[in-house]
């Protein structure tokens, strides 16, 4: 059964990035004290991907920053953009904005970087705190849903390309 977006609202892209939200910000928070200034110094995915920080209106040039302050930039953004009812209105009746699906897909894209830095940086720990089943399910649920309605760029997910193709792959 195929799944479609109301046109008129963004109830469902609504709902489905508080949850994602809600999720990526409770698995990151079990690992905050493997994720440090002095281990994650930088916001990356591995080697080839870092990642650095511009809201477009209170840090308008992208910073580097470490890790732990580019998440904690990033979910105080994303919760900033949540609780504005201009752009995720709560009332009945109410319309999304016309920007709306423009804001969705960046809070995704940016979420995205956080399992990316967690399952490049910190995967051990995850294992160790034995959450990894919770990682993968929380992660495969967030990419069949990116990549269904097409709402992140194929080249911003190629730091876990690998892995999306193993979670993903019908023969599984």
């Amino acid at each position: 059964v195929a799944v479609t977006l109301p046109s008129v609202n963004g109830w469902f892209e609504c709902f489905t990035a508080v949850d994602f939200f809600n999720q990526i910000n409770m698995l990151y928070g079990t690992i905050t004290d493997f994720c440090t200034e002095e281990s994650c110094p930088v916001m990356s995915a591995g080697p080839k991907y870092e990642y650095h920080w511009a809201d477009g209106t209170n840090i308008k040039k992208p910073i580097k920053c470490s890790a732990p302050k580019y998440i904690d930039y990033l979910m105080t953004w994303v919760q900033d953009q949540l609780d504005d009812e201009t752009l995720f209105p709560s009332k009945i009746g109410v319309p999304f904005p016309k920007n709306f699906m423009s804001v969705a897909k960046t809070i995704l894209k940016r979420l995205f970087r956080v399992y990316a830095h967690i399952y490049h940086q910190h995967f051990d720990p995850v294992i160790q705190l034995q959450e990894e089943a919770h990682l993968n399910t929380s992660f495969k649920h967030f990419i069949f849903f990116v990549q269904e309605f097409n709402l992140i760029d194929r080249r911003e997910l190629a730091p876990l390309q690998e892995l999306i193709e193993k979670l993903t792959s019908k023969d599984r």
